[in-house]
This record gives C-alpha cells, sequence and structure tokens, in this order.
C-alpha cells in the first residue's frame, strides 16, 4: 500500500509492490515497499540504531523527569518563609488560619486538573496531530505555565498558572508513553518505560535539592520562583529534541503513511527495510490494523470504539488501564511526593532537617526505582504490582499502629517507614502505570485508551492531594488506615483480572485479550486465564 504522498497506483502495480519470497499463499512471507525504495530512502531518520533509540530515551525521560520535577517543587516551598509572605493563604500555623489547610492543598492539588484537562484533550489532539506534534504543544505550554507561575505576585495567579502548566503535562504524559512503547521492540520495552518511571524520580529527587539549596535565600523571592523556573530549561530540552525524532512507525501505518513506517522500523532495527524482522514488524502492524478494523463498524470513531467489545475487547483493555493508573494514585504516594517536608515537620523535625530528610527520602526513591529496569521484564508486570501492594499495606499499617502512639522513638521509626513505602512503591508500581496501559490496548484505540487512563491518574492524583491536608487536621495518623485499606484492596483485584503483558509486541496483546474472552465465554476458572493459563 502506497503512502497517502505518492498517486495512486494501478491495480496491477499495487500488486507488484509486494514481491513474493517462495511461500506459496503466506502473506507473512512477502516483501513490502519493493517500489517504494526512493521514497523510503527521501523519509528515512537520520539518526539509526542505538543512536535513534538512546535519542528516543532522552527526550522521552526529559518529559518525565519534568514531570517529576514538577510534582516534587512544590513540597518544601509550601512552608519557605518567602512563599509564604507571597502567598499568605497557604499558612496553616497561627491562631488565625481559617481554611488555610483547604487552601494549601488546593494550590498544590488544581495542578491535577489541569493535567486532567490536558490527559482528555488527548482525546482529539493525540491521534490527529500524532506523536511528536502532541509533545510538542505539551512543551511549549508547560513553558507558558511555568513563566506565569515564575512571575505570580498573587494566590489567584499562580492557580491558575499552575492549571496552564498542568494542561501542557496532561498532554506530555497520555503521549510520551505510548510514542516510546511504540518504538521500542517487545524484549526491552519494559526496561526502558521503568527507566522513564526512574527519571520521575529523579526529576522529584532534583526539586528537592534544589529548594533546599535555595530555602537559604530568605530575603529574596528568587527562594521560590528560581526553583519553579528552572522547569522551563527541562522543557525547552524537551520540545528541541523531539524536532530530531522520527514519528511514531504504528501511528504512520495507522494514517496510511506506510513508506514513512517502514522507513522508521528499519531505523529502529538498524537493518534494511528488506530485511526479514523489518518486513515482520511491519506486517504485524498492517495485520492488527486491519483486525481492529474489521472488529469495528469503519464508521465508528476511535473514541466510541473504546466503548465497545466484542472480540478485541477494547472497554475490558481500557478499563484495566484506566483501574492500573487509578490504583498507583490511591497507594498514598502523593501523600509523601507533594508533602514530604509537611510530613517529617510533623514527626517532631525543624526547618532545615525536614528538608534534608525529605530530600534524602527523594534520592533513596530514585535509587529504589532503579531496581524494577532489571526485575521487570525478567519477573513480570502482575508479581511486581503484587509486591508492591502487599508491602505497601503493611506499611501503611505500621504507620497508622506508631502514629498513635506518637513518641520520639515511633517517630523516628515512621520516618523509615517512609523511606520503606517509597522503595516497595518504586519497584511495583512507579512506572508499572505507564508501561501497563501502552502494552494492554489495541493500536485503533491506543490514544483515546491512554487519554482516559491518564486522566484517571490526574482524577485521583487530584483527589489524594487535596484530602490530605485537611484529613490529617481532622483524623491524623487515621490517615494512614484509609491508605492501607485502599492498598489492601488493589491485591486481589490484581491477582485475579491482571492479565500478564510481558514479552508480548504491542499487536500480539490483541491475541491475548481475544483468547481471554473466549475463555469468559466458556465460563473457565478466571484463575485460569488471568493467573496461569496466558501468564
Amino acid at each position: 500500500m502506497p503512502s497517502p504522498s505518492s498517486p495512486a497506483p494501478s491495480r496491477r502495480s499495487r500488486d507488484s509492490s509486494i514481491r513474493s519470497t517462495g511461500k506459496k499463499d503466506d502473506e507473512a512471507s512477502v516483501t513490502y515497499g519493493s517500489t517504494w525504495g526512493d521514497e523510503i530512502d527521501n523519509v528515512m531518520p537520520s539518526l539509526r540504531g542505538r543512536r535513534l533509540t538512546a535519542a528516543l530515551a532522552f527526550v522521552a525521560g526529559t518529559g518525565f523527569t519534568l514531570f517529576g520535577y514538577d510534582q516534587g517543587v512544590m513540597s518544601a516551598l509550601l512552608t519557605a518563609n518567602q512563599f509564604e509572605k507571597s502567598f499568605p493563604q497557604v499558612i496553616t500555623t497561627g491562631s488565625s488560619v481559617g481554611n488555610h489547610a483547604t487552601l494549601q492543598s488546593f494550590v498544590v492539588a488544581i495542578y491535577e486538573i489541569g493535567c486532567l484537562i490536558g490527559a482528555l484533550a488527548n482525546l482529539w489532539v493525540g491521534d490527529y496531530l500524532g506523536r511528536r506534534k502532541t509533545i510538542v504543544l505539551g512543551g511549549t505550554i508547560m513553558i507558558i505555565g511555568a513563566i506565569l507561575q515564575t512571575t505570580s505576585f498573587s494566590y489567584t495567579q499562580l492557580v491558575v498558572a499552575r492549571i496552564i502548566t498542568g494542561l501542557g503535562n496532561g498532554l506530555n504524559t497520555s503521549t510520551v508513553p505510548s510514542y516510546h512503547a511504540e518504538c521500542s521492540p517487545a524484549a526491552r520495552r519494559g526496561s526502558f518505560i521503568m527507566i522513564e518511571g526512574s527519571l520521575i524520580t529523579f526529576g522529584i529527587m532534583i526539586s528537592y535539592w534544589i529548594d533546599f539549596a535555595f530555602y537559604w535565600l530568605t530575603g529574596s523571592s528568587a527562594q521560590w520562583r528560581v526553583p519553579i523556573a528552572l522547569q522551563i530549561v527541562l522543557a525547552v530540552v524537551m520540545v528541541c529534541g523531539v524536532f530530531f525524532l522520527p514519528e511514531s512507525p504504528r501511528w504512520l501505518a495507522k494514517h496510511g503513511r506506510n513508506a514513512e513506517a517502514l522507513a522508521v522500523i528499519s531505523a529502529l532495527e538498524d537493518k534494511p527495510y528488506t530485511h526479514e524482522s523489518v518486513q515482520l514488524t511491519f506486517h504485524g502492524i498492517r495485520e492488527a490494523i486491519s483486525a481492529e478494523s474489521r472488529s469495528g463498524r469503519t464508521e465508528m470513531s476511535a473514541l466510541r470504539e473504546v466503548f465497545t467489545g466484542g472480540r478485541q475487547q477494547n472497554f475490558r483493555r481500557m478499563f484495566l488501564g484506566v483501574v492500573n493508573q487509578c490504583f498507583q494514585q490511591i497507594t498514598g504516594i502523593n501523600l509523601i511526593t507533594y508533602y514530604a517536608t509537611l510530613l517529617f515537620e510533623r514527626l517532631g523535625l525543624n526547618d532545615v532537617n525536614s528538608r534534608i530528610i525529605a530530600a534524602a527520602n527523594g534520592t533513596e526513591y530514585f535509587l529504589a526505582s532503579l531496581i524494577a529496569i532489571f526485575l521487570i521484564d525478567r519477573v513480570g508486570r502482575r508479581p511486581l504490582m503484587l509486591f508492591g501492594a502487599i508491602g505497601q499495606t503493611i506499611t501503611m499499617v505500621l504507620l497508622a499502629i506508631l502514629g498513635s502512639i506518637n513518641n520520639p522513638a515511633t517517630q523516628i521509626v515512621s520516618a523509615v517507614l517512609l523511606f520503606v513505602f517509597n522503595t516497595f512503591f518504586a519497584i511495583g508500581w512507579l512506572g508499572m502505570t505507564w508501561l501497563y496501559p501502552a502494552e494492554i490496548v489495541g493500536l485503533r484505540i491506543r490514544a483515546p485508551a491512554n487519554a482516559f487512563s491518564t486522566a484517571s491518574n490526574w482524577i485521583f492524583n487530584f483527589m489524594v492531594v487535596m484530602v490530605t491536608g485537611p484529613a490529617f487536621n481532622s483524623i491524623g495518623w487515621g490517615t494512614y488506615i484509609v491508605f492501607a485499606c485502599l492498598n489492601a484492596f488493589i491485591i486481589p483485584v490484581v491477582y485475579f483480572f491482571f492479565p500478564e503483558t510481558a514479552g508480548r509486541s504491542l499487536e500480539g496483546m490483541s491475541n491475548v485479550l481475544s483468547a481471554m474472552a473466549c475463555y469468559l465465554t466458556n465460563a473457565l476458572d478466571m484463575d485460569v486465564v488471568f493467573s496461569g493459563g496466558l501468564s
């Protein structure tokens, strides 16, 4: 099938563009693109092989470092004297603070509302613009939002600026994982995406240490303006880097730009486009697109198809991604990420020590996340999710018990347990929720499905961040009991309903979900389907 940029060929020329390699009636044995040679050469990416893979990882990683930096930067600023001077609404200590705990949570959590809007906007923007242009748009919006945050002189301006920044981040976080997954081989896809998860924590770690460095500028508003402004550097690097990268081959093939898709696959694998492995990858993508087109009505939009069942199990796949992202947030991780400094202050540490321990906590969080990179493709997705959820449940129970006792000794142990919680989360859930939703859905609905799953992340992120301040003010250590129950709930749901995706091509997951639907239709034991029979 020629690309749209080529003149419409005759039937004879279309037939001649596929040259048989000797296996009669075997579609998998054909060579695609025999008449596209010149066009493929013209659109061949300048980077190839390891250099291209490294560039993709760098740009995607920069996007996730920016994401992490944005999450962590407000943690220590909330109690910085110059920040409180500029925005007295966030002060929660004193005799007449009124509803300041809610206002403090609101200025932090409103960022998630912007991210939610951006993720939902990707329902329409993502497939129309393509992965690269969407990332550029998201990065540009983040730069504008960061400039507005840096120049804020009122609480209202800061709130609006954080919404705008979140809008750009929502576009990016619902696009970058799919883009990177679609450009990665199945055998290494998990480790590549988990590296991105580690870079989220790298961004959080950097933000904590930068906040601490600027904490000493007690006489200047640079104490909080510079840490917020530094995210602009990361956004600029990401936007500029995208211009050196090709578009996703799966998006190109879906939109009929087959010569470009074949050229990108050839560059990614660093092999000629006639090579067997390049041809098989391209054939798999074409087959997945064809199968998904046959399974749904051609006039149905991808957004509407998300809510259909049938052989492709589109709704089930989308819902698994939504639930996966929801679970990441209700673990309570952002209880620590956004409020680390405040949590350590509640444990009796002074301003300086609480910031040092919070920065150390972020550093340990980053180091723990590296473990998952080496385990994800060896152990699989399900075991890591279960391991994380079990460890997180136990940790939250212990935090609640120690919080009810509340003496100097238990405060020290509680501080250690916050490090332990981060370790379990980093291994089991940090990068998982950016990898799993991108793997579980089919190409035809990938953009809207990932928009929904990312929107789920931001909805529950907002809920957790918004209620944390008032919850600690109202029920104290009882907050940990709530999160212990939520973590315990995750365990059976993952065990019974989440299929394994490790080692399978993105197109191959269509067959897995179809098989699952057949098994369920025949009323086979669900534990066999989700735990053993198809893993």
